[in-house]
């Protein structure tokens, strides 16, 4: 029963992948020219790292805002739960494309955030063109591939176990950090590596908010591959991005799982 998906997932996936690596070793030429031409470059360095940086940090402030909602989703009633739900639901009913746009309204210089500020006597604050507004895009897009895995770990926690500890002593605050908190830490490490990988491959809202100071890599490969109709330098740039993101869940999983059952074993 599981062939076709197999198959679709090699056509769709698979194959294409495979085209890219080849092509990144064979176009124009046999040979490393296209990584070399990568790692001599300072601005593809450069690009590449900011490129991580902007995706740790859109994974941070996603955990922070995402957190609490989650959490105001297990203890409200039925109908809040329905709409809170309904919140996070919606921005999958609407093109990434339109949500971006909506931000550039609301960043640019004349926007409704800069307005509020002068009329409350505040300075204006640059947020379109810079990384700022684009991190502040990719958190509301990617902000329920957040919300969705700690609130389904959230709801299967059982605050049963509150109650007795406070019962034992144990302060609200207390009971909540060393009980509640790593019993969620699934939901929480699921979250982050979903919303941290999709971070690595945004191209509209870097694009429509970003500028040149605060270019991606997936900027860079657009414009190898349409625009310069360098196919093997473009290519080249995707398996370096793959590649450094798979180091890097494989030096983080470890450590997360350590930390996940050192703190079951402490709660």
């Amino acid at each position: 029963m599981a062939v076709p998906a197999v198959l679709v997932l090699l056509a769709a996936l698979a194959y294409p992948l495979a085209i890219v690596v080849l092509r990144s070793f064979t176009d124009p030429a046999p040979g490393l020219d296209n990584y070399v031409w990568f790692f001599q470059s300072a601005v593809n360095r450069a690009v590449l790292e900011r490129t991580f940086v902007v995706a740790a940090w859109v994974t941070v402030v996603s955990l922070i805002c995402a957190y609490p909602y989650a959490y105001a989703m297990t203890i409200v009633g039925k109908n809040l739960r329905l709409a809170l739900i309904l919140c996070v639901l919606v921005p999958f009913w609407l093109s990434g494309v339109v949500r971006t746009l909506a931000w550039v309204i609301l960043l640019q210089d004349s926007g409704v955030i800069n307005s509020f500020l002068r009329g409350v006597g505040l300075p204006p604050v640059k947020l379109i063109r810079t990384l700022p507004g684009v991190i502040i895009g990719m958190t509301q897009v990617l902000l329920p591939f957040m919300i969705l895995p700690i609130y389904t770990v959230m709801k299967g926690i059982d605050t049963r176990l509150l109650q007795a500890a406070r019962s034992l002593g144990a302060k609200p605050w207390r009971a909540f950090v060393q009980i509640y908190m790593p019993l969620s830490l699934p939901g929480v490490y699921a979250g982050c590596i979903i919303v941290f990988i999709l971070s690595l491959g945004f191209y509209i809202t870097p694009a429509l908010l970003g500028g040149p100071r605060s270019i991606l890599l997936s900027s860079l490969v657009q414009n190898q591959v349409l625009s310069l109709l360098n196919w093997g330098r473009g290519g080249a740039m995707g398996v370096v991005l793959l590649v450094a993101t798979f180091v890097l869940l494989a030096i983080a999983a470890p450590l997360m799982r350590q930390k996940h059952s050192s703190t079951r074993r402490e709660a």
